[in-house]
This record gives C-alpha cells, structure tokens and sequence, in this order.
C-alpha cells in the first residue's frame, strides 16, 4: 500500500481515502471532483488590511517630509522633521518583511471554500471541505495520484 497525503484527518492511500474515520474504497468512487464556494470576505479584508498597513510607515513619510518643506519653520525643526520622516519611511522595511509574509500565507490559505466531492455507490460524498488552498491541492492531487495509479494500464510493453 502506497500513501500519497497524510496528515490528523485525511489519509490518501493507493487502497482508499479515510477521511474523519469513515473509509472510501478507491474501487468505489466512480468518479472524483472538485468545487469552489463563496467567497470570504472576511480573508480579503485582512489582505486589504495588511496593504494598508504595508504603505502606511511610506504615506506617513511623505506627509511628514512636505510638513517640514511647507511650514515656515526654523532650519533646526525642519531637518528634524525630515530625519524624523526618513527614519519612519526606513521603518517601513523590516515591517514589510513581516507583513509580506502574513499576506503570502493567506494567499495559501485561499479565500473560497473549497470542495472535494466523489462519487461512491450512486450517491455524492462530500470528502474534503476547507477554506486552504495548500492543504486542498496536496490532498487533490494526492486522490488523483491514488486513483490513477489504480488504475490498469492500456497498451503493450515491448
């Protein structure tokens, strides 16, 4: 027995699916597919958070640097205005690495509800829902693997 994808509530052998302690023969499932649901828009607003939190330090900078240009100020005041303003703007970096990679992981989480569905003795099975998009396609591409496998191969070999 071969086991293509494995983890707490899915495993995904060469024999069957075993998904949340009930077994799926691979034999059985007459045929395999996927869905894609609505939308959360709960997870796009987090991305959209997460941008704004990305050009936020940069905004700040800039307003900063025209403040101290525009207002009549003496020359001390205003190259602390811009020394203050640049050293926000720089902050921006180490803050972008972090939340660049916030956005990147919930691009890998996905934003749509997603679906595996089979087809086992004449009746849709739902297999798999999750909102992961990673998770999701480990676990569709394993099934696909595991099914193709099982099945013979057509052709001679010379």
């Amino acid at each position: 027995m071969i086991t293509y994808y494995d983890d707490l509530g899915i495993q995904v052998t060469s024999d069957a699916i075993r998904v949340g302690g009930r077994s799926y023969p691979l034999r059985g499932l007459a045929r395999v597919w996927h869905q894609r649901g609505r939308r959360s828009w709960r997870a796009l607003a987090g991305r959209g958070a997460i941008g704004a939190a990305l050009i936020g330090p940069i905004v700040a900078a800039v307003i900063g640097l025209v403040v101290a240009l525009r207002i009549d100020a003496s020359l001390a005041v205003t190259i602390l205005l811009v020394g203050i303003a640049c050293l926000v703007g720089l902050a921006a970096g180490p803050i972008a690495d972090l939340l660049l990679e916030h956005l990147d992981r919930s691009y890998a989480r996905g934003a749509h509800d997603l679906e595996i569905w089979a087809e086992f003795q004449g009746r849709p099975v739902l297999l798999v829902h999750t909102r992961d998009a990673l998770r999701f396609g480990q676990i569709y591409r394993a099934l696909q693997r595991a099914v193709e496998s099982g099945q013979p191969v057509h052709g001679s070999r010379t």
